[in-house]
């Protein structure tokens, strides 16, 4: 059985656009051939895909860097470059994808087939056919390729389930889960037995169904990362009700009123107050002698502190109060699910094929900053794209970057800086001398 991984951190790099090409026609029935220069084509975009067929992240948590293609280079003769192909990358359905740096959500995956693009491939170069005018008529410029977007990003995966068990480890989860559904969850006597979230499909005799996910015992200090229920925790948000269980064993020591505080103190304190969600209480294990007395007290204990919410006794072995409670939880489900169409917002998400749209940095945002007596860098997100793209390989080139640095203000910046002939001035990776 593979390994549960439900978050890591993965590094993903799109493609550079091609550059664009400076060539002219040189052929014999074509006397004034001029600029013939293609574009570059468009680097490869990198786009995450749910799969409901995944349950867990396991496919990155040895691979961690994926890169896409870039595009083709411009050719001769007008000739475009070939886009490269978007790389598509699997994940399972309930996958929420975070910007690492800034913590900003980029998307959350919620339906099978459902598209996020994560990086957005660079646009190609222009080639020098489109920088001909009646002044210039064989310009020697050209465009370099936009960079990939490279970013860190960190994915969570949440469980999606209708219902979700939650109580201390050993109250009967796994148990219950194994009798309603066909799920085979690994059932022993002992602390933290659910290493990992299980998930099966409850059907009802009258045709209804839902989604039940057996999630991890919580203990004490669980939303402080105590034990293993902050690591789960998480899978609870996405549930629609909650099956609170609460053990009726006389003899595990514990008193089944403090059990049940003790858990809804760490579902308040968790990031997101998960007390707020609908919850059915749950008496388990009715079927070991004794259970009855406690199961009264536990009754009488809610009443006193005013809790009205009916507590259903049940028994995994004998199958008491199985029926009913499903039955409930299913109307309980409708319910939520009735209640959120009218009030709840859409999730934050990109449909399958919808536009990406991408925030180019802008040009005219820079800083000048002197490092040494007679060495400047100017730094700026977009006037290095913008240095980037300019192929610097030929005179026009150079002279036409030379023209929008000065119309953009870096001469004038730089000469209030101090900058002075022959100063060197560095922009990202492109070095030259400043001249008055």
């Amino acid at each position: 059985m593979p390994t549960f991984v439900d978050r890591t951190k993965i590094e993903v790099q799109a493609g550079k656009g091609g550059d664009g090409m400076v060539a002219f026609r040189h052929e014999k029935f074509v006397p004034n051939g001029g600029p013939a220069g293609g574009d570059g084509g468009r680097g490869g975009s990198i786009i995450f895909v749910a799969d409901s067929g995944l349950r867990t992240l396991m496919d990155f948590r040895y691979r961690r860097k994926f890169k896409a293609d870039n595009g083709e280079n411009g050719r001769i003769k007008a000739q475009y470059g070939r886009a490269a192909k978007d790389l598509y990358l699997k994940v399972p359905v309930g996958t929420t994808v975070y910007d690492f740096d800034t913590n900003e959500v980029i998307g959350d995956l919620v339906e099978n087939g459902q598209e996020l693009v994560v990086a957005k491939g660079g646009r190609g170069g222009r080639g020098n056919i489109h920088f001909a005018n009646s002044v210039n008529t064989a310009p020697e410029i050209a465009e370099n390729g936009e960079p990939g977007e490279d970013r860190v990003l960190r994915l969570e995966l949440k469980m999606l389930a209708d219902v979700g068990l939650v109580g201390f480890p050993s109250v009967g989860k796994s148990t219950l889960l194994s009798v309603v559904t066909k799920a085979k969850p690994k059932i022993a006597a002992y602390q933290f037995t659910t290493l990992t979230p299980n998930l099966g499909m409850v059907i009802l005799p009258d045709g209804r169904d839902f989604s039940m996910a057996d999630l991890p015992g919580l203990i004490e200090g669980a939303s402080q990362g105590v034990g293993l229920g902050m690591q789960f925790l998480r899978h609870i948000e996405r549930t629609k009700v909650i099956l609170h269980l609460v053990s009726m064993d006389p003899n595990n020591g514990r008193e089944a009123i403090e059990d049940y505080h003790a858990i809804k103190k760490e579902l308040a304190n968790y990031t997101t107050d998960l007390t707020k969600k609908r919850e059915l209480i749950v008496a388990t294990q009715m079927d070991i002698p004794g259970a009855d007395q406690k199961y009264q007290e536990f009754k009488d204990a809610l009443a006193q502190e005013k809790i009205g919410e009916p507590v259903y006794a049940i028994s995994s072995v004998t199958h008491q109060g199985i029926n009913e409670l499903m039955r409930d939880a299913a109307n309980l489900v409708e319910k939520v699910e009735e209640e959120r169409s009218q009030t709840e917002e859409k999730p934050v998400s990109v449909q399958k094929n919808k536009e990406y749209k991408f925030k180019a940095p802008k040009t005219n945002e820079f800083t000048v900053e002197k490092v040494d007596e007679h060495a400047f860098i100017v730094k700026g997100e977009g006037l290095e794209r913008l240095v980037q793209r300019i192929n610097l390989d030929h005179q026009d080139g150079i002279m036409l970057l030379a023209r929008k640095l000065n119309n953009l203000g870096v001469d004038e910046a730089l000469r209030k800086a101090g900058a002075e002939n022959g100063d060197d001035v560095a922009i990202g990776d492109f070095n030259f001398e400043f001249v008055q």
